[in-house]
């Protein structure tokens, strides 16, 4: 049976709900006991009677009567796991377009509310404008026995399905909802290839019998550790007092923490009944001092399942045999009944069986995954729980809120103004400031706003000298409004290139040229910055230019490239020398060499390049350092090497003038470079005088495997952030002005660099000001600019509408 037990939402979890199904019944199909002449299935069976199987149910046989649905459920019909359920407005809009007798049902039951409170450290804070529906799983269950009943399902309860080859045989089609746990899935495990992921906390399913007043997250902090509640109410008693279990009060309450934090408070050691009078003890102000209750309620991990695929031959997933999502975005119940809308559509309007269980997938795939994204930023926001709880407390509501990241700062502000200007006037945003145009101080160097220009590769330069291209090309972008412009990476020798077309600072004719760009930045540009990626391409040099083949070897022309190790970055790569002790030196010689040329160049700030698997990089990954002296094996001598670098070149560049270091924080490989390695990668280069690092992931090895997504560096940039304590830089497909508010204001980055959105828009920043209407010192437009400060009007307009009728003089009654 499904183990989901209920959902804690997250209010920007949008919907997805299929509203296609609006038509009546169709006709008998012709042929009992086969598919229609469309290929529609006739008999039908669904194993699991949780709400996606029953749904499914129902939606079949509503749309077609003469069909055999059969419904297996090894639990008797009154049995539930779980108090409460939260559906979406989306959700709940398809359920009343494909069945308005369930939706009609539902809305007798529901309890709807606005607010959310986070309670931490002895302070409430209430974010209003979230619109939360919920009932009771047990009546949830119960409207959809009997809308099945009423269409003719054939509910078999306490009763085990036949194994799946059989329930396939027998039928045109089986319905696979019987939960994380799934049976049939398993008996074709090589065909769906699930992939199960557990995680690192504890939690239990429990209730209270009253009705909280809005949703709450209480924070306990503990003696054993970090400790959270969420709360919500599900049933309250009507209003003409009806009696029955469907009108008294009572809210759901899971109790979670960190399995380190379960075992040292001694859970580990109670049953189901001390577990519950204890959890009750720790968290009586958000009880009144009232206690839990349980239902055969016990500490669990929440398991994320994926699958390669969803069905073989007639059999088809649903629900939580399909997929599952973190309970803390309110998804499980919500995505299975998602998931039986768009099945009964598809089987519905495809000709065959095959082609509609295609259909499904294609539909249902891409939302899953965004959800399953969302859902695991929340889950992990709350695994990591203890690296948030000193922030102030606005901050912190804020940062809860916004975590996985779907509800933004300006959806937030959409919601609830007043939360979100409290935040910001915490925060010191100045009186309509939004976050992202706060000034920022590093070192000597105050930039004006939040927003970097990442360094990306241009790869036109001619003999490492940067030309007219580059000087408009970062000239532009520094007109653009952003507070740091950098460079692309800026090789520190010929044979540290990544390709012909890279720049260089191993020459003084590249300083002079790039002294003129510094100086048209600074001269046109005032009050912008332009920043020095320094670097040298190790292993993964003497390539193509990108358009003509990305880490492909040069036809010709190559030159020797050399590593911390012998190893070729993929096969048909050159194979680098490994670098000796002297040639370390001479390596060291060469960044202090071109850190001199940049600072008499003009640049304001220098990055280091230890990132995307170049050479300093190389010597940090276990996968590319394979050394045995002084500069190989643990994190802390792989390190030796670029602290080295750093050290050199901190010695040379002016002292007022900030060093970052950009780093590579996983190598999205098994036996990289882990969270935890580049914690104490960070920590070293800020002891050694590093004034931010610069976040980035991946590229060290052509094997990775990376999770792609909206702002998907950003965790580690946060994680940085908070426990190693240096302000960091975040990147990586953060796209919208909204994401950058976000990221700031929740106190995950301190800057956000972007580079596609400025490769599309120059004056990304500007515009990104003008949409927010403001206009202050964070964003200020150069004066041969300014009459472009606001949109231009196309095409014609109608206000004031001309007068096309005349009325007659008032006539009195």
């Amino acid at each position: 049976m499904p183990s989901t037990r209920g959902s804690v939402p997250d209010p920007g979890a949008p919907g997805g709900a299929d509203q296609r199904l609006r038509r009546g019944a169709r006709a008998p199909a012709p042929h009992p006991h086969a598919p229609d002449d469309r290929g529609r299935p006739h008999r039908i069976a669904i194993v699991g009677g949780g709400p996606g199987g029953l749904y499914t149910a129902a939606l079949l046989k509503r749309l077609a009567p003469d069909r055999e649905v059969t419904v297996y459920e090894r639990n008797a019909p009154d049995d539930t796991f779980g108090f409460g359920v939260v559906l979406s407005d989306e959700t709940l809009g398809g359920i009343e377009h494909a069945d308005p007798a369930v939706h009609e049902a539902l809305k007798a039951h529901f309890v709807r509310w606005d607010d959310i409170d986070i309670v931490h450290r002895g302070i409430r804070h209430t974010s209003g404008g979230h619109r939360f529906a919920a009932l009771g799983r047990r009546r949830l269950l119960g409207i959809l026995h009997d809308r099945c009943r009423d269409l003719g399902v054939d509910l078999r309860f306490r009763t085990e399905a036949p194994p799946p080859d059989r329930l396939a045989r027998t039928h045109d089609l089986v319905v696979a909802a019987d939960g994380v746990h799934s049976a049939v899935r398993e008996a074709h495990r090589d065909v769906f290839r699930p992939h199960v992921t557990s995680h690192r906390c504890r939690y239990i399913w429990l209730a209270a019998d009253f009705a909280f007043d809005a949703f709450r997250f209480e924070i306990a902090e503990t003696e054993h550790g970090v400790m959270q509640l969420h709360g919500y109410p599900y049933s309250r008693p009507s209003p003409d007092h009806q009696p029955g279990p469907q009108h008294e009060a009572a809210s759901t309450v899971i109790v979670e923490m960190r399995e380190e934090v379960w075992r040292a408070a001694g859970f580990d050691a109670l049953d189901e009944t001390e577990s519950t009078a204890r959890c009750a003890k720790i968290f009586a102000d958000a009880l009144g001092g009232r206690p839990l209750r349980s239902n055969n309620s016990a500490w669990t991990t929440f398991r994320t399942v994926v699958n390669a695929r969803w069905s073989h031959g007639n059999v088809v997933l649903l629900g939580d045999a399909a997929h599952t999502a973190h309970f803390s975005i309110g998804s499980g119940t919500k995505l299975a009944v998602e998931d039986a809308l768009a099945l009964a559509a598809c089987l519905e309007e495809r000709p065959t069986l095959r082609e509609a269980l295609g259909a499904y997938e294609e539909e249902r795939r891409p939302v899953v995954a965004s959800t399953q994204r969302a859902a695991r930023a929340s889950l992990e926001w709350f695994e990591d729980l203890g690296r948030y709880v000193g922030q102030p407390p606005r901050r912190f509501a804020f940062n809860l809120l916004t975590r996985s990241r779907r509800v933004t700062h300006g959806n937030l502000r959409l919601r609830d103004a007043g939360f979100t200007d409290s935040v910001e006037r915490e925060f010191g945003c100045p009186p309509g400031t939004p976050p992202m145009f706060t000034p920022l101080r590093l070192r000597g160097l105050t930039l004006r706003n939040r927003v970097v220009v990442s360094a990306m590769d241009m790869y036109s330069a001619d003999d490492g000298v940067p030309g007219d291209f580059h000087l408009v090309h970062l000239g532009a972008r520094a007109l653009g409004g952003a507070a740091l412009v950098m460079t692309e990476m800026v090789c520190v020798s010929a044979e540290g290139r990544i390709t012909p077309g890279c720049t260089g600072l191993y020459t003084g004719r590249q300083g002079g040229a790039w002294r003129r760009i510094t100086d048209f930045v600074h001269d046109s540009a005032p009050g912008t910055a332009i920043g020095v990626q320094l670097g040298h391409s190790g292993r993964k040099g003497s390539t193509r230019l990108m358009w003509e083949g990305m880490d492909e070897p040069l036809p010709d022309g190559n030159w020797p490239l050399v590593a911390p190790s012998p190893l070729p970055y993929r096969p048909g790569s050159q194979t680098p020398r490994e670098l000796t002790r002297a040639q370390l030196t001479d390596v060291r010689q060469q960044f202090r060499a071109a850190a001199e040329r940049a600072a008499h160049a003009g640049f304001d700030l220098l990055e280091l390049h230890c990132a995307h698997g170049y050479l300093l990089s190389g010597f940090l990954s276990p996968l590319t350092n394979h050394r045995t002296d002084a500069y190989g094996g643990s994190l802390e001598r792989r390190l030796r090497f670029p602290l080295e670098v750093f050290d050199a070149v901190r010695e040379v560049w002016p002292a007022e003038r900030p060093m970052t270091v950009r780093v590579s924080a996983t190598d999205w490989a098994e036996g990289g470079t882990s969270g935890e390695d580049a914690v104490r990668i960070a920590g070293a280069f800020a002891a050694h005088g590093a004034d931010a690092i610069d976040v980035s992931t991946g590229q060290v090895v052509a094997e990775e495997r990376p999770e792609f997504g909206r702002s998907y560096q950003t965790p580690y940039a946060d994680r940085i952030r908070h426990e190693a304590g240096v302000p960091v830089i975040a990147v990586g497909a953060i796209s919208s002005w909204d994401d950058v508010n976000s990221l700031i204001l929740a106190g995950r980055a301190d800057l956000c660099a972007l580079g596609r959105p400025h490769l599309y828009d120059p004056q990304w920043t500007l515009h990104a000001a003008a949409e927010q209407g403001y206009d202050g010192p964070g964003a200020p437009w150069p004066a041969p600019y300014r009459a472009g400060s606001r949109p231009p009007r196309t095409g014609r307009t109608d206000a004031p509408r001309p007068r096309l009728t005349l009325h007659g003089p008032r006539q009195d009654v």
